[in-house]
Parts: structure tokens; C-alpha cells; sequence
């Protein structure tokens, strides 16, 4: 398929993401409180590789550079999260002057440069001391993120226009406080379904905040998806798949978008009615301008009745014999098609931007040069399912690379490279890799022809 940039039309919002614990650095650096992160990866055996984000890309270092090497790669967006801890070391109360100015350095810095900023609000990054008061499974949460979102806003509001929420809520809380192996490291169904509840809140309050502040900014927040398929057309497999779904897939967008909780298809769910008070139903919804998606591969699914509240188990793509990244990912361009035809379905979806997509397979730099043609393959398959989501109807406008950078990678450390640069972690040197070159070409409208660019990939 060949097709350009123009395609899409002028309003389309094309662009890179991060995320602030995973490329910052700076952890303790003027004034900065411990987050939750802080405090998971100095725990043994927490991240696979021993590592840890202390330093990560030192994007607190070089934050000009950075933006101006999105500048040189014609990206006209960037989108970023604030730290938590950086601005409220304690979580709440004293507000850190140094952690308010580095963002107002970062965000001028984006505007000299001619890039968009788009500000995330919260990326997984809570200040520990908001979790010894029990983090997201404490009801005070709604309050301490009111006073967060409320701050930043005001400071940077001035500035910034586009605002996302929450970065992936069944992630942050799935991981982080049912399975365990995210910060802070919680595990079991009732430490879930409050922290559950308590961000489907602020999800919808944070929203609130914003419009109330910023009438005509443009608020959305993310949502983590993936395309569930049933192992076979087995009515057991069939309603697993349906379980799933509805709680990869469904679990927080229909609450924001006034459909409350996919109890039906989720029993377990029904559980958090015992968290739910006065006034939450009518507050759980908000009418956000835009839905974020983010979606990376898909997933397959078979009944087992062993496995507690599912009753089903995914079934690991390298066991299907299917193409696989760098983290056992299966790669399937036609999910994204699929995700961004289910989000568009929801009557009040205005609009969707797919605020990431990417990849991470096993590069190298070599001679000053990385050539990742398996990215470059990977992103012209699913801009071009983008595309053709796009001239069917949907309401997509928007797709943002993750990431810029390689970069720190959560509970796998440093060993996944998902960024359009190759960071050298010991120099800290930028290398723009081929999927770079190939991007920043395709951005100023040049045609993508996916057997030819792959096949003269040394011409970058």
C-alpha cells in the first residue's frame, strides 16, 4: 500500500510519546519526593534486568536537545507526563518550585521548537508517600489528585492546550495492585477493585478540572487495549474471550462514557459495589473530547476453570507460532483496525487519537548506525491500518510513536528498545535509528512504499 502523510488530511495529529519515570532521571535531583517507582525498583528481583530508573535517559538533563531532535525529525507533537513527586514531593501540600520550573522549561522549550506539547497527568508515578496512606486504594486519593491535576493545570494551562488524565488505568492498577509486578507491588481482588473504582473517579474528575480551568482545551485520557479472539469457536472459549474483553478492553472507558461497569459480562466486577457510594454512578462519566488508544498486539484467549474470577487464560503467542517482539507480543496490524472500530462504536466517542503504538525487537548499533527494518515494517503496517480505519468512517485523528526513545521499560528495565532513537544508556548518546529517518521522511509527505523503503533501508 502506498500512501502519504497527506492522506490523512491537514487535521491529523501525528507525534511521539514518553512518559516521565521511564526517561527523566533526576529522581532525587531539586527537591524531588520518592515515588512509587522510586521505591518498587529498590526492591531485589522487582525488575528483570536489576535495573533501575534513577538516571534512565536523563531527559532532566537534556530536554533541549531531546526537543530539538523532534524538531529535526519533523514530529509536531510531543506528548509527556508530569511527575507527581516532582512538583508535590509529599504528594500533597508544599508545592516544589524546581520541579514547577523544569516543566515550564520543558514546555517553552517545546513551543521555540515548534512542537505541541501534550501534557499526561498521571503516568504511574504516584509519590510514595501517598502510598503508605494506602495510594489508590485509599478514597482520599479523589482528593489528593484533585489538588495534582488542580496545580498543574494552573501553571501550565496558560500554555498548553491538549490534556490527557490517566495513562492506562487497567494497567496501573491491574499490574500494580492485583498481579503485583508494577509499583507499588500490591496483589489480590481487594486491593484491585477499590483502586479500580477510585481511578475510574478521577479519571472523569480530572476532566472536570480541566474544563472547568481551560474551557476550550482539548481533554481526553488513555486507555490500554488490545483485540481478544476466542482460542476456538468453543462456547467455553467464546465466553472467556468475552471476560476478557471486558476487562482488558471495557473495564474503564464505558464508565467514563456513562455505560457504568461491564458487570454482565464481568461478575467479578459486581464486587465493587461495596466501594461505590452516593453520587459516584453520576460521576463516573465525563464527555471528554477525545479517547486516547493504545494498543500493541493481540491477545488469545481459552476457557480454564482453574484460573480464579476469569476462568480463562491467554494463550502466549510464541505458543501459536506467530510472530513475536522483543516482549513476546504477538504482531497483528489488523488489531488496531479492530480496537479503533470497537472505541468508535461507543455513541459518545467524538473522537480517537491513538496516543501510542509501537515496538521493541533486539536492536543494535553498529558503525553509528541502527538498522531496525522490522519497525519500520511494523509501523507501516499499522499507520496503514490506521488509514483504512480512518477512510471507513472512524473517528480516528490522531497517531503518536511510542516511544521517542529507548528508555526505561517498567518491570523489563532496559532490555526492550522501543524508542524511533537509540539511547546509549552509558553515554547517553541519541542515535536516530532507521524507523527514525523513516518517520521524520513520512511526515514531510514522502510516499511509503512497503517493499521498496524496507529492501534500501541503508539509503537512511
Amino acid at each position: 500500500m502506498i500512501f502519504t502523510k497527506d492522506d490523512f488530511g491537514p487535521d491529523f495529529h501525528w507525534g511521539v510519546s514518553t512518559a516521565a519515570y521511564q526517561i527523566e532521571g533526576a529522581h532525587d535531583a531539586d527537591g524531588s519526593g520518592q515515588s512509587i517507582w522510586d521505591a518498587f525498583v529498590a526492591k531485589k528481583g522487582k525488575i528483570q534486568d536489576g535495573s533501575d530508573g534513577n538516571h534512565a535517559c536523563k531527559h532532566y538533563n537534556h530536554y533541549r536537545e531531546d526537543i530539538q531532535l523532534i524538531n529535526t525529525l519533523n514530529i509536531p507533537n510531543y506528548r509527556f507526563s508530569i511527575s507527581w513527586s516532582r512538583i508535590f514531593p509529599n504528594g500533597t501540600g508544599y508545592i516544589n518550585q524546581a520541579g514547577v520550573d523544569f516543566y515550564n522549561r520543558l514546555i517553552d522549550t517545546c513551543l521555540k521548537n515548534d512542537v505541541t506539547p501534550w501534557i499526561t497527568l498521571y503516568h504511574w508515578d504516584l509519590p510514595q508517600e501517598l502510598q503508605k496512606k494506602g495510594g489508590w486504594v485509599n478514597r482520599e486519593i479523589l482528593n489528593w489528585f484533585e489538588e495534582f491535576a488542580t496545580t498543574c493545570v494552573k501553571l501550565f494551562g496558560d500554555r498548553v492546550t491538549n490534556w490527557m488524565v490517566l495513562n492506562e488505568p487497567m494497567v496501573f492498577t491491574g499490574a500494580g495492585y492485583f498481579l503485583g509486578y508494577h509499583a507499588p507491588g500490591k496483589k489480590g481482588i481487594n486491593n484491585f477493585l477499590p483502586a479500580m473504582h477510585h481511578a475510574t473517579l478521577c479519571q472523569s474528575l480530572g476532566g472536570r478540572i480541566i474544563r472547568d480551568l481551560l474551557p476550550h482545551a482539548n481533554i481526553g485520557t488513555t486507555f490500554s487495549c488490545s483485540h481478544i479472539d476466542p482460542a476456538s469457536q468453543e462456547t467455553k472459549d467464546v465466553k472467556a474471550a468475552k471476560r476478557f474483553d471486558a476487562l482488558l478492553n471495557r473495564l474503564f472507558i464505558e464508565p467514563a462514557m456513562g455505560l457504568g461497569y461491564p458487570i454482565e459480562d464481568l461478575p467479578v466486577a459486581k464486587r465493587v459495589e461495596d466501594f461505590i457510594q452516593a453520587d459516584d454512578e453520576m460521576n463516573m462519566p465525563f464527555d471528554f473530547d477525545f479517547v486516547g488508544l493504545q494498543n500493541y498486539t493481540r491477545e488469545v484467549v481459552k476457557y480454564n476453570w482453574y484460573m480464579p474470577y476469569l476462568q480463562g487464560q491467554i494463550v502466549k503467542a510464541e505458543e501459536r507460532g506467530v510472530e513475536t517482539t522483543a516482549m513476546g507480543w504477538e504482531v497483528y496490524p489488523p488489531g488496531i483496525h479492530k480496537m479503533l472500530k470497537k472505541f468508535n462504536a461507543y455513541e459518545n466517542v467524538k473522537s480517537i487519537i491513538v496516543t501510542e503504538n509501537g515496538v521493541a525487537f533486539p536492536d543494535h548499533c553498529e558503525e553509528g548506525k541502527v538498522k531496525d527494518v522490522q519497525r519500520v515494517k511494523f509501523l507501516q503496517a499499522y499507520i496503514s491500518e490506521v488509514l483504512k480505519a480512518k477512510r471507513s468512517g472512524i473517528k480516528v485523528d490522531g497517531y503518536f510513536v511510542w516511544s521517542l526513545m529507548d528508555n526505561f521499560e517498567w518491570a523489563e528495565g532496559y532490555l526492550p528498545r522501543f524508542g524511533l532513537v537509540y539511547n546509549d544508556f552509558e553515554t547517553q548518546k541519541r542515535i536516530v535509528k532507521d524507523s527514525g529517518y523513516w518517520y521524520s521522511r513520512f511526515l514531510k509527505s514522502s510516499k511509503v512504499m512497503l517493499s521498496d523503503e524496507v529492501q534500501n533501508a541503508d539509503r537512511f
